[in-house]
């Protein structure tokens, strides 16, 4: 039997993602912004500079092509990590390009020319500024303020051969005409990339492909250049639950970087997760990434940034490949017993463990068969004849949950007394 003829896949009948690329100035890239934006969430802890570095790594090794170091506005504290990235990505000859997030004010942009003239290295720009109509009644400001405002900001990024992005802070409750005036002005001002926002997640999949098409078909090119010539970032948050969705809709409507963050930590509710976002680009064959140190990365995210990562959160949560149901359990074992491990990873999971640096788990419960204990007695190499499993299935049964390997543990000692 092939591979092929065991999973009908329904995800791929009359849809494939197709990307013209004379249309686009690269493939589809990842910009990870968990030590920036995911720091605003209100329970981060702000890592050491060892953590940060640490973190830093594992996005080159997983082959991320940009990061957001920091805001350097914040104050000196947050220059000094910015400092210490830049040398380590600097000493280290990393591929990924980083980049800081500034207000639209020269004053967050003179760190950056002092600290590109430093380290020899482009630093990019992510100039921000809120565009939508209850953004600018609350502040008071008038597309003509916001217009001066950019120019500003951005001949000062570009005379000094900083690259910028600019950032439409709340794009996506931002009316068409004030859209194309704030990308248009700063694509004319030297600006080569641009940063679509749901910043409050307030958008669906659609709205999300509506406005990425308005951009691509009329601001572009109303603007003057080329699609090619202008790289799309998009940034979702998790507020309505979509980020993930939405990441995926962007990809389709031919946005150029996708950004994100490990767990999905961010302000409110958070980012549009990374880790998910990875993990079913590559499950749908648009990226190629090794994410095989996926699951390591999100483990030292949980750990540095205290996110909270869910006994069920997908695929990296503790839960997310263990089974102690009985017919899941045997399926999975049968699968295992033939030395079929793709078989195994796949008969009762939509994700191959493996892909991402993890494995298939039999435990031991209230529901669990005694194929599931006879497997665990097996992987813990004890020897367990058929008056061991009937007991530990018995002890199994007056469970409420399953067991730890050390109850297991403690239910065989107390047997063999």
């Amino acid at each position: 039997m092939q591979e092929g003829d065991l999973i009908h896949d329904w995800n791929i009948i009359d849809y494939k993602i197709t990307r013209n690329p004379d249309e686009h100035p690269h493939g589809v890239w990842f910009d990870d912004e968990t030590l920036r934006d995911g720091l605003q969430s209100p329970s981060a802890r702000n890592p050491t500079i060892e953590q940060k570095i640490e973190l830093l790594t594992y996005m080159e090794r997983l082959g991320m092509q940009k990061v957001d170091l920091g805001l350097p506005g914040a104050g000196p504290f947050h220059i000094d990590h910015i400092d210490a990235m830049l040398t380590h990505i600097k000493e280290n000859d990393f591929s990924i390009r980083p980049g800081c997030a500034v207000r639209t004010v020269i004053s967050d942009i003179e760190p950056l020319v002092e600290l590109q003239a430093k380290h020899e290295i482009q630093i990019q720009a992510s100039a921000f500024l809120g565009t939508s109509p209850i953004r600018q009644y609350a502040e008071g400001w008038t597309m003509e303020k916001l217009l001066s405002t950019l120019d500003k900001a951005v001949e000062y990024a570009v005379s000094n051969d900083i690259p910028v992005m600019f950032v439409t802070e709340d794009t996506t409750r931002s009316k068409p005409e004030d859209i194309k005036a704030i990308y248009s002005r700063a694509i004319e001002l030297g600006a080569d990339r641009i940063c679509v926002c749901d910043t409050c997640g307030h958008v669906t999949p659609n709205g999300t492909r509506k406005l990425l098409d308005f951009i691509q078909t009329e601001v572009i090119p109303d603007a003057g250049v080329k699609r090619r010539d202008i790289e799309i970032n998009w940034h979702g948050h998790q507020d309505r639950g979509l980020g993930v969705a939405n990441n995926l809709a962007a990809v389709e409507a031919g946005a150029d970087v996708i950004h994100g963050t490990a767990l999905g930590v961010g302000e409110r509710a958070g980012n549009a997760p990374l880790d998910q976002t990875l993990v079913n680009l590559s499950l749908m064959g648009v990226i190629d990434n090794d994410l095989t140190l996926l699951n390591e990365y999100m483990q030292k995210a949980h750990e540095y940034v205290e996110v909270a990562l869910p006994r069920n959160y997908p695929v990296f949560g503790e839960d997310a490949f263990e089974t102690g149901t009985g017919v899941h359990a045997s399926a999975v074992i049968k699968a295992m017993k033939k030395g079929d491990h793709w078989l195994a990873d796949r008969v009762y999971s939509g994700v191959p463990a493996s892909d991402y640096g993890l494995q298939q788990k039999i435990r031991i419960g209230h529901m669990s068969g005694r194929s599931n204990i006879v497997w665990w007695l097996k992987q813990n190499n004890i020897e367990g004849d058929d008056d061991l499993v009937a007991h530990l299935f018995e002890v199994a049964k007056g469970q409420r949950r399953l067991m730890s390997d050390e109850e297991v543990l403690s239910a065989i000692s107390e047997f063999q007394k």
